[in-house]
Parts: C-alpha cells; structure tokens; sequence
C-alpha cells in the first residue's frame, strides 16, 4: 500500500498540470553500483524490483478484474504509466551507462525481464526502450526483444516509447545514418519516437519509407492503432482538456511525497 500511494500523488498532480503521462516508473535492476543510473533503480533483487511496480497501480489505478495485462488508466485523476529503460539498462557492463548488456537469455529473462511481466499485468500503458544494448544490439533496434517477445509473446497491448533521441544512438556515432536509424527503430517495434529536434527529418524520412515499402503499413498501423487504444483509456477523447478543478492539488502532496519516498527507500535497501 505504501508504494501505491506513492503513485497516487504524483498522478493527482500530474494530472493538475494537465499532463496525462508520466515517464515512470523505472524497473531497472541494478546489477552494478559503478551505474551512473543507480539513483533510477530500486534495488539489484529482481524479486523486490518485481513488488515495486505496485506503484503503476498508484499512478494508473487497480485494473479491473478479468482486464489483467491490458492498458489501463483509472479516470481523470489518474495518469498513463511508463515502465523504463526496456530491457536490462541496469546491468551493463562496469555500470557504464548507455553501454553493452553482456548476459545470456536466461540471464536477462530472470534478472531484468521479471518486472515487466509484472508492469503488464498491471496494465502499463507505455514501455520506453534503454539507450543500452543486449549483447551487441541496440535496445532501440532490438526486433527480437520489442516485436517478437514484448509485443507478441508477452502480449503488451499498450504503446512502446524511444528514449529522448534514442533512435539516434542506434549508430556510432549518434545519427551519422539517421535515415537507417529510423528504419531500424521503427522497424524494431518502437511506436513512439522521441524527437526534440530533427522532427522534419524523421518525417522526411518515415514518409519516404512507408511510401516505397522500407517500412511497411502494417508497421504504422500497428503504432496507431497502439496509440487509440491508450487515448481512449486515459479518455483523451471525451476530455481532452486540463481539468481547472484539480489546480489546488498542485503542491499540495509535496510534503507527504517526500515522507513517504524516504521511508520506502530506506526499507528497500539491504542492510
């Protein structure tokens, strides 16, 4: 119940702003206290990291029963979750941030994919993919681990998100071939690009592909049909606007947020 409210202040406030989504929560397991990232994660046990994604419930809501593992948003006072960095951002490398996950599946299915079983189940709506990579292959251009486990066998309904400029990073240097990195991360799955800056590019670029078969309708109507779904969760659709009333809630929790993330911090942490 703890973490659940820990949720649940930051959704009403959040959604004060007008802002229906929030980039949270992360699920890495950090598997190195070298990571830069660490401050991101809970713990390195997977299995408490796996307990911590009750806080999606605080920030979406309960999942209605017989609904389990489908996108789900609670009403207007509650907000779309993301489960990020997707998939083992915590475990690279010497803990070098950004950088190669080297395990086998086993490995990776046990350590760092555990949590996300239990995201889905609790109806996240959004993934949001790690600038890292799985034994050589960038996350962001990862088909296999997008497409094929997270999408099809694990069934996530919801919409998968690009780290801010994480198509870019899929080359070295980052985006020396942008036109191939959009390929390869649209291709790979990823619904939503985040791209603050070269947004006319990545236009330019999509619409050639889709126009001559580089990357398939199919592909976009997956993305979009991905989006409506989560919109008409949240309700976007029937109230698309800033809820005015809810302009007192803001502020208003910071105390007890800050009471309640000490607390739940300084029980998760071995001893």
């Amino acid at each position: 119940m703890l973490v659940k409210r820990i949720g649940e202040a930051p959704a009403l406030e959040v959604r004060a702003t007008g802002i229906p989504y929030a980039f949270a929560p992360c699920i890495a397991v950090c598997r190195d206290p070298r990571w830069g990232h660490c401050y991101e994660s809970y713990i390195e046990d997977p299995k408490v990291v796996q307990s911590m994604t009750t806080l999606i419930s605080g920030l979406q809501g309960d999942v209605p029963a017989g609904s389990e593992g489908r996108p789900y948003v609670g009403g207007s006072k509650k907000v779309a979750a993301c489960a990020k960095h997707y998939v083992g951002d915590g475990g690279t490398f010497m803990g070098i941030n950004e950088n190669g996950t080297i395990i086998d599946a086993h490995g990776l299915m046990t350590i760092h994919m555990p949590a996300y079983y239990n995201s889905i189940i609790r109806g996240v709506s959004t993934v949001m993919t790690s600038y890292s990579s799985w034994n050589g292959k960038k996350m962001h251009a990862n088909h296999f681990l997008v497409t094929d486990f997270l999408k099809n066998k694990l069934k996530f309904w919801g919409f998968v998100i690009s780290d801010w400029q994480g198509i870019d990073r899929i080359t070295s240097p980052p985006g020396v071939n942008y036109s191939y990195s959009v390929e390869a991360g649209v291709g790979a799955g990823i619904d939503m690009i985040m791209v603050p800056f070269a947004y006319t590019e990545f236009i330019d670029d999509l619409t050639y592909q889709v126009k001559n078969n580089i990357i398939p309708m199919s592909r976009i109507n997956d993305a979009v049909y991905r989006f409506f779904r989560v919109k008409f969760t949240m309700g976007l659709f029937e109230n698309p606007y800033a809820d005015p009333s809810l302009v007192h809630e803001l502020g208003k929790h910071v105390s007890s947020q800050h009471h309640i993330f000490f607390l739940s911090h300084s029980i998760c942490q071995d001893p």
